[in-house]
């Protein structure tokens, strides 16, 4: 696998998703941004469709919630953190290509209030984990 882009200063799971949150640092307050990794992109090739939860729903770190479907397959979304969906990307309707081509900018997917986070990666751990 190529020298894929990680941002340092978000978390990964093992999952493939990333949150706005380094790994051990404090529950932030206000909204966090999630998304799917460079890596989850490369792996899922053209990306066609997104399901989210809804705005309100209560989400568990861990659990999924939500769909990615790509030209080659369909997969879940699992969410990084416990908390209640405070928004949702609702750009990615009408263009759910701008995940792959920005995933972690303009194609991020949700943001969740927090109330306790999952078990993170840091940009290392996770480029360790998956490249040969």
């Amino acid at each position: 696998m190529s020298e894929i882009a990680l941002p340092d200063a978000l978390g990964y799971t093992a999952e493939h998703e990333w949150i706005a949150v380094a790994p051990g640092s404090d529950i932030p307050s206000g909204p966090v941004r999630v998304g799917i990794s460079a890596v989850a992109v490369e792996a899922l090739g053209e990306i066609v469709y997104v399901e989210l939860p809804e705005v309100g729903t209560a989400v568990t770190a861990g659990e999924p919630c939500g769909e990615i479907e790509s030209t080659k397959s369909v997969s879940e979304l699992f969410s990084p953190a416990t908390g209640t969906i405070a928004e949702v990307n609702t750009a990615l309707a009408d263009d759910p290509a701008v995940v792959g081509t920005d995933p972690y900018g303009a194609g991020w997917l949700f943001a969740v209030e927090i109330t306790a986070l999952g078990d993170l990666l840091t940009a290392d751990a996770y480029r360790a984990a998956n490249t040969d």
